[in-house]
């Protein structure tokens, strides 16, 4: 805990100046946390607003100062759930609006700006961002908060209230699911690769 109970019980009792402090104390652990599961820098100060405006609204219906950090933890994977699937609805209507010549000229544009480096970086990350995009939010977000965030099982059990077993089974099959994604590109990429070779000759 970063806080103590006491501070917690002021917040849920009314206490401005108790509640600011609780935010002051989380911030930037909830900020990090909504960075790694939106990968989008330049909304995480809103999706952070919205998960401590939630947390104002609904403090008082907490049970106890005990289950704080995975009640807030809820809270902030639910913020970046609804983020996630308004981007999703945005950019399907983007997407539907261009033409494939403007997007591939705007990838062109956007590659060059950009050093060797900075593009391998860039490879590496929309790599994994397209494999787990493979897979359901759901599965995204749980692994993120496992493998990424190092949340232990006995913290995912109070975020999803699910007991230790259920869990790992969860975990197993996002793990299987992500895995068959990278299997089904690489034998994509294989293919691609064949087709172009017997086309060159």
């Amino acid at each position: 805990m970063l806080v103590d109970f006491e501070l917690i019980e002021r917040a849920r009792s009314g206490d401005d100046g108790a509640f600011n402090q609780v935010v002051q104390a989380y911030r930037k652990r909830i900020l990090g946390t909504i960075a790694r599961l939106i990968g989008r820098p330049e909304d995480v100060e809103d999706v952070g607003q919205e998960v401590f405006l939630r947390l104002y609204y609904s403090l008082d219906q907490l049970r106890t100062s005990e289950v704080f950090e995975p009640w807030l933890y809820r809270l902030t994977v639910n913020a970046a759930y609804d983020y996630l699937r308004r981007q999703r609805r945005r950019q399907e209507s983007r997407m539907s609006d261009l033409s494939e010549q403007q997007v591939m000229l705007a990838d062109a544009a956007a590659g060059g700006k950009r050093s060797e480096e900075e593009q391998r970086r860039t490879r590496i990350r929309e790599r994994v961002e397209a494999l787990l995009g493979k897979v359901s939010e759901e599965d995204r977000i749980l692994l993120m908060l496992k493998e990424v965030e190092g949340l232990s099982l006995k913290e995912l059990e109070k975020i999803y209230r699910v007991n230790e077993n259920a869990l790992k089974v969860r975990l197993f099959r996002a793990r299987q699911r992500v895995l068959k994604a990278f299997e089904a590109e690489s034998e994509s990429e294989a293919g691609s690769a064949g087709r172009t070779n017997a086309g060159a000759k």
